[in-house]
């Protein structure tokens, strides 16, 4: 499907990848500038699983951008199929850590009040942080679909 948006070597796939490295990267950013993330498991395990999703996308949007300029085809079915597990394993393991830091900023902020009790925690930036992660997850879902249909079609 050479026509197909987001696929490897597009300028679709390049916006696509900059945006999960963005969101991902601001995530971590966030959340590592945030005071004590590091006593949470759930905000270390998001911090670890957006810059494994940073590096993935960064290094994938690299290599589109060289694909539009050099006018190469990543279209192959074996890069595709890299494409495939990689974006699956990132996608995965970015939901997860997403879902956990959602529940631990839920916890804190509806079910025990610790926001109230503790202000000099800073639950609005966990939040913002989890936000981005999802971002960066339904990014990284939709390009493991799409290198998903790609694969299928070849």
């Amino acid at each position: 499907m050479p026509g197909m948006a987001g696929r490897p070597g597009s300028w679709g796939g390049l916006v696509l990848r900059a945006g999960q490295a963005v969101c991902a990267g601001l995530c971590v950013g966030i959340m590592g500038s945030s005071l004590g993330f590091a006593s949470y498991t759930a905000f270390c395990y998001l911090l670890a699983s957006m810059a494994l999703q940073s590096l993935w996308s960064l290094g994938l949007a690299c290599l589109d951008g060289y694909a539009l300029k050099a006018k190469k085809d990543l279209t192959s079915p074996i890069l595709v199929s890299l494409f495939l597990v990689g974006d699956w394993v990132t996608a995965i393991l970015s939901f997860a850590a997403s879902c956990s830091a959602a529940g631990v900023v839920i916890l804190f902020k509806r079910d025990v009040l610790f926001c109230r009790r503790y202000p000099q925690l800073p639950c609005g930036r966990y939040e913002l942080a989890t936000a981005f992660a999802f971002l960066a997850w339904a990014q990284s879902a939709t390009s493991a679909i799409i290198m998903f249909w790609l694969l299928a079609s070849s």
